[in-house]
């Protein structure tokens, strides 16, 4: 009995990120996290039964498995026209639609962190595990899809352990507080006190917040702005006038207040090493203009890095990456090709199912027929499983040339039929 199978589905990639569209079209398409099981339904809807959304700063995806590509991408442009209230038109001019291949190479760069603004970033990895979650929970996964995306974490994981990728700080912040551990070690046994509220002191003390640090002081000549950036920091607060107190017990220093009336002097600074008894103390002078007295890098124990210096790190952090991604690359070619590959040979194994039935059954009536004849059973066999393929290759090299051709090649492939074997 033939019984007809659904054919496989196509992967394919719906969206828009950072290099095909503006910042103010994907801020419009956003999808936030409580809208997500609903435009998942919408499209299930639509007849998208297996997708995934992806919906970063960087990035608005629809990702899944189609039969019609056509039907997917006017599915997706639909809604996210719908959730952006503008025309299609406009989506289309920013969107890119991948499928097969290209679509499969776009997500395995994409969990590899390889199609990300800043290469090598780990957090993506991480919000397309949380999309796909998303998508499971709401029953809009199914096997291919799911096979799909367990081998782009498969790839993401070899680039990772085979490159250094990740290595490296990208950002000032991140330099900041890769210098901070090369000096202390741990974070979690570190005090840090942050001097005036600029943006890059604010944004420095948030990234060590972010990586362990134990505790934060805010310091402000206005104790009003001091008290609100504790609060929603959840710091402490010490009075600006009397701050050297708190200089002693700091391990790292941020100093962003940047205005000419301020200089963090090499005196309080010395006086707070000495009752450290010398241990190391991590400044970084965050202000614009600078805040730290230039005799402050005299001092032995106190180790003073400015927005400059921090920026060289964080370029040299960068060039590492760019380079570790030319191998990542590589890594991701071989996964993608041993993917295809793998997925073409699944396809075929409903079909070598079907036939080893029919043969099994062919083998089963032979026996029978056969009565114990152990020769007769194998004639009876041979001639029944030729039967139907001799007489459709009779009528395909009568009626085709150009099908019996490739036939005849892929007989030769299959069963190794050699020129040099006379036929019998």
């Amino acid at each position: 009995m033939n019984e007809s199978l659904p054919p496989q589905g196509r992967p394919i990639v719906v969206g828009a990120n950072h290099r095909s569209s503006t910042m103010m079209m994907r801020d419009r398409i956003f999808v936030e996290e409580p809208r997500v099981p609903a435009l998942l339904a919408e499209l299930s809807q639509k007849g998208l039964g297996q997708v995934i959304l992806l919906s970063t700063c960087d990035r608005v995806e629809a990702i899944g498995i189609t039969l019609d590509p056509d039907q997917f991408q006017r599915a997706v442009l639909e809604t996210f026209a719908r959730e952006g209230e503008c025309e299609i038109s406009e989506i289309q001019e920013q969107t890119y639609i991948l499928t097969d291949e290209e679509a499969v190479e776009h997500m395995f760069r994409v969990t590899a962190s390889l199609d990300s603004l800043m290469v090598g970033e780990p957090q993506v990895l991480g919000q397309v595990k949380h999309a796909h979650r998303q998508a499971i929970e709401t029953d809009h996964v199914r096997a291919e899809l799911e096979t799909w995306m367990q081998a782009a974490y498969a790839a993401a994981k070899r680039v990772r352990t085979q490159t250094k990728i990740g290595e490296g700080p990208v950002s000032i912040a991140a330099s900041a507080v890769q210098i901070a551990r090369d000096v202390f070690g741990d974070l979690g046994r570190c005090k840090a006190l942050l001097i005036g509220t600029g943006d890059m002191g604010e944004m420095i003390a948030r990234d060590m917040l972010g990586n362990g640090l134990a505790s934060l002081t805010v310091t402000h000549p206005r104790a009003g702005r001091a008290d609100a950036l504790a609060r929603e920091l959840e710091a402490h607060v010490a009075d600006f006038e009397n701050f050297d107190q708190v200089l002693a017990q700091s391990d790292i220093v941020l100093s962003a207040v940047g205005t000419r009336r301020f200089s963090l002097a090499q005196e309080p600074i010395k006086a707070a090493l000495k009752v450290r008894r010398h241990q190391p103390m991590f400044i970084v002078d965050a202000g614009v203009p600078g805040d730290v007295e230039p005799q402050v890098e005299d001092l032995d124990d106190a180790f003073v890095h400015g927005l400059s210096d921090l920026e060289q790190v964080a370029l040299k952090g960068r060039a590492g990456r760019e380079q570790e991604a030319n191998q990542a690359s590589l890594i991701i070619k071989e996964e993608v090709s041993t993917f295809l590959k793998t997925r073409a040979e699944r396809a075929a194994v409903p079909t070598l199912t079907r036939l080893r039935d029919k043969f099994e059954r062919h083998r089963e009536r032979a026996l029978a027929d056969a009565g114990g004849d152990a020769e007769k059973a194998t004639r009876l066999l041979l001639g029944r499983l030729l039967h139907d393929p001799s007489q459709a290759m009779r009528r395909m090299a009568a009626d085709d040339d150009a099908a019996w051709a490739r036939l005849e090649f892929a007989l030769g492939r299959l069963f190794d039929l050699n020129d040099d074997e006379a036929p019998s």
